[in-house]
């Protein structure tokens, strides 16, 4: 994920937090930003999309329920998300923290605090779940008989 822009690698990481995770990095923080919602937190469907081999025709594989929101900071920022699910609180707070990473001063404070926290949770999920399915690994192999 290091090849990403900012924006892009915390928005990343704000749509795979999960919502406990989120709010015991935020909440110590007392932050409390005067915003306006220019979209209330809304939940709709998605359709997902694969490709056979990664390469193929594309086919669609089903929906997926998502929350949206949109929000807009006193100081006229604009915040954005979009995770999976119906958690429309989460939702919320994930586009709040956009807007306020998007302010001068208070993009360190919150890439130190919850953006990097949350990062490493997640790589180390990532990790324990690659050594899971490396332990169950079958690897195949065809024996050439000689003549």
């Amino acid at each position: 994920m290091d090849h990403l822009q900012p924006r892009q690698r915390w928005m990343s990481v704000l749509a795979h937090s999960q919502p406990t995770e989120l709010l015991a990095y935020w909440q110590p923080l007392n932050l409390n930003p005067q915003f306006q919602r220019l979209r209330a937190p809304e939940t709709g469907l998605t359709q997902l999309q694969g490709r056979m081999g990664g390469t193929g025709k594309r086919f669609v594989m089903g929906d997926m329920t998502v929350t949206r929101a949109v929000v807009q900071l006193d100081s006229g920022v604009y915040g954005y998300s979009y995770v999976a699910g119906r958690d429309k609180a989460h939702a919320e707070l994930c586009a709040i923290i956009d807007a306020l990473l998007q302010v001068q001063g208070m993009d360190e404070l919150l890439n130190s605090k919850v953006i990097a926290p949350l990062a490493a949770q997640q790589q180390a999920r990532r990790e324990e779940r690659a050594r899971q399915i490396a332990s169950s690994r079958v690897d195949f192999f065809t024996l050439v008989r000689g003549e």
